[in-house]
C-alpha cells in the first residue's frame, strides 16, 4: 500500500507539469492576447513556478497595455532566474510608464549579464538621452566594435545636439540619411535644423519626408513652421491646415492657423483658429487663466518663445 501511495505522490507533479507546458504550447498558438493571458495563468496556478509561463504572460500583458501586471511577472522571473531578457523587457515596461529611471536600471542589467546584447544598449542610450544623459548615451552607442545602424546613429545624433555639439550631431545626422533615406530620418535632421534655426535646410528635409511619407503628420506641421519663419505665410498656412486635418485636436497646428492668417491679414481667421486653440488647450478645465502662460505646453511656447510672445501680444487684441 505504501508503494502505491509513493508512486502516485511521484507520478502528481509530472501529470501537472504536463498540464501547464500544454496549456502553454495553447497559448503559443493563439493569437488572442487575453485568451494567452487566461492560459497562461492556468499554468501557473498549476505550476506557481513556470518561468516560461510567467515570461510569456509578462509579453502578453505588455501586449494590451498592462505595464503593471507585466513588471510583476518579470519581477518574479528575476527572483527564481535572472535573465537578459526578462531585464529587458522589465525596463521596456517600465520605459512604457515613464519610470526612465528604472528602465535604466533594467537595462544596465541586461547588458551586464550579456554585453553583446545590441537592443539593450541602444534601449539603454535611448533612456539616458530622456534623462538628459547625453554623455553615458554617446558612451554607450559610440564604440568602434559597434555597428552603426541608423536607429543608432540617430540617438547618436540626439545625444551630441543635447550637448550643442552641431557637428558631430549633424554628422551623425547625415550619416544615418544615408544608410536609410526614409521619411523619418529626414524629419528627424529637419527637427534638429529648426533647433538651430536654420529655417530653410530643415524646410527641404520635411519636403523630402512628405514626399516619402505623405501621411506624415508631423513634417507638415514642421513644414510650416520653417516657412512661417521664412516669411512664407501662404504655404505655412497650407501645411498648418492639413496639420489639423489630421487632428483637430492638434492646438499647435491651430495656433500655426491664427498666426499664418494673422501675417496674411486674415483677422477673422485669426481670431477664431486662436480661440479655437485655446479651447483645445483649456478642454474642461474653463478655471485656466487667459494669458501667455496658457500656452507653456505647446511648441510655440518651449521653441519659438520670443516670437511667439510678440504675436501673442498681437493677436490676442484681436
Amino acid at each position: 500500500m505504501k508503494k502505491h501511495i509513493i508512486l502516485i505522490c511521484f507520478i502528481l507533479p509530472l501529470l501537472t507539469i504536463g498540464q501547464a507546458n500544454s496549456l502553454i504550447r495553447k497559448a503559443l498558438k493563439s493569437e488572442d492576447p487575453n485568451e494567452q493571458i487566461q492560459l497562461y495563468t492556468e499554468a501557473i496556478s498549476l505550476e506557481p513556478k513556470n518561468l516560461d509561463a510567467l515570461f510569456y504572460r509578462g509579453l502578453a500583458k505588455y501586449g494590451i497595455g498592462d505595464f503593471n501586471g507585466a513588471i510583476l511577472d518579470y519581477t518574479k522571473v528575476i527572483f527564481y532566474e535572472p535573465s537578459a531578457d526578462a531585464y529587458f523587457n522589465r525596463g521596456n515596461s517600465k520605459y512604457s510608464l515613464m519610470d526612465f529611471n528604472g528602465a535604466k536600471e533594467d537595462y544596465s542589467s541586461a547588458l551586464k549579464l550579456n554585453p553583446e546584447f545590441i537592443e539593450a544598449r541602444y534601449s539603454l542610450a535611448v533612456t539616458k538621452n530622456d534623462l538628459k544623459d547625453y554623455k553615458g548615451a554617446i558612451t554607450d552607442l559610440d564604440k568602434p566594435s559597434l555597428n552603426k545602424s541608423y536607429p543608432i546613429l540617430l540617438q547618436l545624433a540626439r545625444a551630441y545636439a543635447g550637448l550643442e555639439d552641431h557637428v558631430n550631431a549633424l554628422k551623425s545626422f547625415n550619416d544615418a540619411i544615408l544608410l536609410n533615406p526614409d521619411s523619418n530620418t529626414f524629419f528627424a535632421r529637419g527637427v534638429f535644423f529648426m533647433d538651430v534655426n536654420y529655417f530653410k535646410l530643415a524646410n527641404n528635409d520635411f519636403i523630402a519626408a512628405i514626399y516619402l511619407d505623405k501621411n506624415n503628420n508631423p513634417a507638415y506641421f514642421f513644414r510650416g513652421i520653417s516657412s512661417f519663419f521664412m516669411g512664407e505665410y501662404q504655404k505655412a498656412l497650407s501645411d498648418f491646415t492639413t496639420a489639423v486635418q489630421f487632428d483637430a485636436t492638434d492646438f499647435d497646428a491651430v495656433i500655426g492657423v491664427a498666426l499664418a492668417n494673422l501675417k496674411l491679414n486674415d483677422i477673422a481667421g485669426a481670431k477664431v483658429n486662436f480661440d479655437t486653440a485655446k479651447s483645445i488647450i483649456k478642454g474642461t478645465d474653463l478655471s485656466q487663466e487667459d494669458n501667455l502662460e496658457l500656452f507653456k505646453n505647446t511648441y510655440w511656447f518651449q521653441k519659438q518663445y520670443y516670437a511667439f510672445s510678440e504675436l501673442y501680444s498681437e493677436i490676442s487684441k484681436l
